[in-house]
């Protein structure tokens, strides 16, 4: 492979996302209907504020099962602390990454705005097509 293909190439722009005060039930349900595991969570100024993923929501459904107790915001589940990517990061960089870590997407970022989100899956693509 001549050059390594860049994060860019393979990350998705089309995104479901949340904002901080939508219900959590709601955003629940979509990640569900949606079959995606997590999705970005913007603010009103478009600033990316966290990430709510299928596993913050298991909160939700224990505290519903167990407690009786369904609602909430999705500020109060979604994990704040977000790892994100740069923009033209190349491709095994970025499969590093997920290699070290548990997570399973990260949001890309160019200047400090979120442009896409980059996937376990994309960089499996990504390095089956430079193989």
């Amino acid at each position: 492979m001549s050059e390594l293909a860049k994060v860019d190439d393979y990350m998705t722009t089309t995104l479901i996302i949340f904002s901080p005060d939508e219900n959590i039930h709601t955003a629940a349900k979509i990640l569900l209907d949606k079959r995606i595991s997590g999705a970005p969570v913007v603010d009103e100024a478009g600033r990316l504020v966290g990430v709510l993923s299928k596993k913050d929501c298991l909160q939700v459904v224990y505290n519903a099962s167990y407690h009786k107790d369904w609602g909430g915001r999705v500020d109060e589940y979604m994990s704040r602390d977000v790892r994100t990517i740069d923009t033209g990061t190349d491709i095994i960089a970025v499969a590093d990454l997920f290699v070290e870590s548990s997570y399973r997407r990260f949001p890309v970022m160019n200047n400090g705005e979120m442009i896409g989100q980059i996937s376990r899956q994309d960089i499996l693509r990504a390095l089956y097509d430079s193989a």
